[in-house]
């Protein structure tokens, strides 16, 4: 199925006039949109993509529940049909591993499927669609102008990790990732499952494969980018070959992207120009996770601008958008960013997966963290201390890996087993 795209006017002395304007029509830009129109439908909104739809983004395609969650509170539903649900996720770095169902499932569904169903959903609600590269912003004493061809009383800036509007805005660049991301047949040993295989250097980093449930899996390697580092693509494949050997064979459509990754505070500027998603350096720092990110902040800087001008004060939309998101992601972020940090020392990382392979509790709280807006909880904090402890003891022994628990234990022990990846 494919999306209509109207064409954008030729350049001429005057522009066209919307209440809002979304620079980026991905999930973080489709939601703005659904956000804005679900508190006002008579709300003029257009939304500028560079790209025709459908259209690939590299991804990890890893959609969890609270995602479906967030969409169907703001009227959406069916991003997810037709995905089959993936129950179990495996964690393991070297000879230690956790191996567990998930409270709830989550999906791999592809960019091309995801963003075509969320930007139609944005267009049947009302929103314009129009194919335009920006390029500049020019603020006026009461609207935006984009390229002297849109003008708007709030602009909102959905444009992903390289955004004109961020730059526009002056907001600083966040660090940033590395990922490479290919499909590839699944194999039997990792059917129905996400698997996560962090690295043994340069931390931190991970492969992946997750099954999409047709044949196919999406499969990648992303790192951190530090100093002048920059990893090729070779580079990349080497590295994913060597935590999930062979998974790249027979792989096609590789895509590179950036990642910019938050920090540890999250405040939106006052005015007329928001920033959402990646564009706003909101890519979970321990995870690699924006999906989560650009529909939260997307909804709720759409329903911050709809009121602002609604209310006649389209300059407050920025303070309206921090006190809505603010809340959510000021507790969280500080949350991920120390996680982030700890994971940069492998005996860290250990430690996590003990715990989580020990404590379907830790696992839990885990999963909230790197995939939605959770948090560092006591239980998480305790279980990790201990491995960290039981770590440095047995290397002192002699002994490092991690005792293999039977797989046919209680489900409190379920998890504690050795994986292959």
């Amino acid at each position: 199925m494919s999306t209509r795209v109207e064409a954008a006017r030729p350049p001429d002395p005057t522009t066209s006039a919307w209440d809002l304007v979304i620079v980026g029509a991905g999930p973080a830009g489709a939601a703005t949109a659904l956000g804005a129109l679900g508190a006002d439908p008579g709300l003029r909104v257009a939304l500028l993509d560079r790209a025709d739809f459908p259209r690939d983004k590299a991804c990890g395609d890893g959609v969890a529940p609270h995602v479906v969650d967030l969409l169907e509170a703001a009227g959406v539903t069916g991003v997810v049909d037709g995905c089959v649900p993936v129950p179990r996720l495996r964690l393991s770095r070297g000879g230690l591993c956790a191996d567990r169902t998930m409270t709830r499932p989550a999906w791999v569904v592809p960019r091309t499927v995801l963003d075509q169903r969320m930007v139609s959903a944005a267009q049947q609600a009302g929103a314009t669609l129009l194919r335009h590269r920006t390029r500049a912003l020019q603020r006026r004493d009461r609207t935006i102008v984009v390229d002297r061809r849109h003008e708007a009383s709030v602009v909102v800036g959905a444009d992903g990790a390289h955004s004109v509007v961020r730059k526009a805005s002056g907001v600083p660049r966040s660090p940033m990732a590395v990922a490479l991301r290919g499909y590839a047949p699944t194999p039997a040993d990792r059917s129905g499952m996400q698997v996560l295989v962090f690295g043994t250097s340069r931390l931190p980093s991970y492969a992946w494969s997750f099954d999409r449930g047709d044949g196919l899996a999406n499969i990648g390697y992303g790192e951190l980018l530090t100093g002048r580092d920059r990893p090729t693509r070779a580079e990349l494949l080497a590295r994913l070959d060597e935590l999930l050997p062979g998974a790249a064979h027979d792989a096609r459509n590789w895509r590179g992207a950036q990642l910019p990754l938050s920090g540890w505070r999250w405040r939106p500027p006052d005015g007329r120009v928001l920033l959402v998603g990646d564009a706003a350096g909101l890519v979970n720092p321990m995870t690699g996770e924006g999906i989560y990110y650009a529909v939260a902040t997307g909804l709720a800087a759409g329903r911050a601008a709809a009121e602002a001008i609604s209310a006649g004060r389209p300059d407050t939309a920025g303070a309206r958008y921090r006190a809505a998101s603010g809340p959510v992601l000021g507790r969280h972020l500080p949350h991920s960013a120390t996680a982030a940090r700890l994971c940069r020392a492998g005996v860290v990382i250990d430690a996590g997966l003990r715990a989580s392979a020990a404590d379907q509790r830790v696992f839990d709280d885990l999963v909230e963290l790197g995939l939605a807006c959770g948090g560092i909880t006591p239980a998480m904090a305790r279980g990790v201390a201990r491995g960290v402890a039981r770590g440095l003891i047995g290397g002192r022994a002699g002994r490092p890996r991690t005792t293999i628990q039977p797989a046919s234990q209680s489900p409190e022990r379920q998890g504690s087993r050795e994986c292959e990846s």
